[in-house]
């Protein structure tokens, strides 16, 4: 199989330029699906970190790359929405963010807010003991006591380490949000209605949004937006960036 993918045919979430070359390099498999976008990027063309695959490999062979508080050695690990990357010799810390036109762009963060992430809850089952299992947008699963709590859309905050809730924000109207995906991909504002869809069509979501909302996420129009609810994740105000 090849290690390499047409920069013509990569996702619209991967931050490449897609006429500079050909080819550039394939995700392994991961977390993220066919969003992902192979660490090698973030390092080489992001960052500039590195300029080539073999000085990516030596970075990651000490140990000082980590993604969600691990180290990292592989340099196709798919990175994607709301990963922490932590670069600790440099004591650099970004969190994945929806960027403009639905690219991940890095938004630095400090180290405390490093050490958890945010998952959206896209699954939510049963299992054997009377536990309850929750399927986040990354494909990570947790298993949690008290279900009852959490719904299909509700957001929580993983810690790194000990993989505990630290916090849970409902996806309901008046929830803080941002669009991860679609025309409306990096804005932020309040969910103001939820319109349910008969059968199996997406739900739409009205997302309100003051000015400051609008001029933080590059000028877009004061008003609100409109998207499907895949398209919607709920955040609490230190992820808009405003504060970090």
């Amino acid at each position: 199989m090849s290690n390499h993918q047409k920069r013509l045919s990569v996702p619209n979430s991967w931050p490449v330029e897609r006429k500079t070359a050909t080819f550039t390099v394939k995700a392994g498999a991961g977390p993220h699906g066919e969003s992902g976008v192979p660490l090698l990027i973030v390092l080489r063309d992001v960052l500039g970190y590195a300029d080539n695959r073999k000085e990516a490999r030596y970075a990651l062979n000490e140990d000082n790359v980590l993604i969600n508080g691990k180290a990292v050695s592989d340099e196709e690990r798919p990175v994607g929405m709301f990963d922490i990357l932590a670069f600790t010799q440099r004591e650099e810390y970004y969190r994945v963010f929806p960027g403009e036109g639905g690219r991940l762009a890095l938004t630095p963060i400090e180290a405390d807010a490093a050490e958890s992430k945010l998952g959206k809850i896209v699954t939510k089952s049963h299992v054997a003991g009377g536990d309850v299992q929750l399927g986040l947008h990354d494909g990570e699963t947790l298993i949690v006591e008290d279900g009852d709590q959490y719904a299909g859309g509700d957001s929580i905050v993983v810690d790194n380490e000990t993989s505990d809730v630290i916090a849970h924000f409902e996806y309901e109207e008046g929830a803080l949000v941002t669009a991860v995906d679609g025309a409306h991909a990096g804005e932020i504002g309040t969910v103001e209605e939820i319109q349910v869809t008969p059968g199996s069509a997406q739900n739409n979501v009205l997302v309100s949004q003051d000015d400051d909302e609008a001029d933080s996420e590059g000028g877009a129009a004061a008003g609100g937006f409109e998207t499907v609810e895949e398209y919607v994740v709920v955040i609490d105000e230190n992820f808009t960036g405003d504060d970090e």
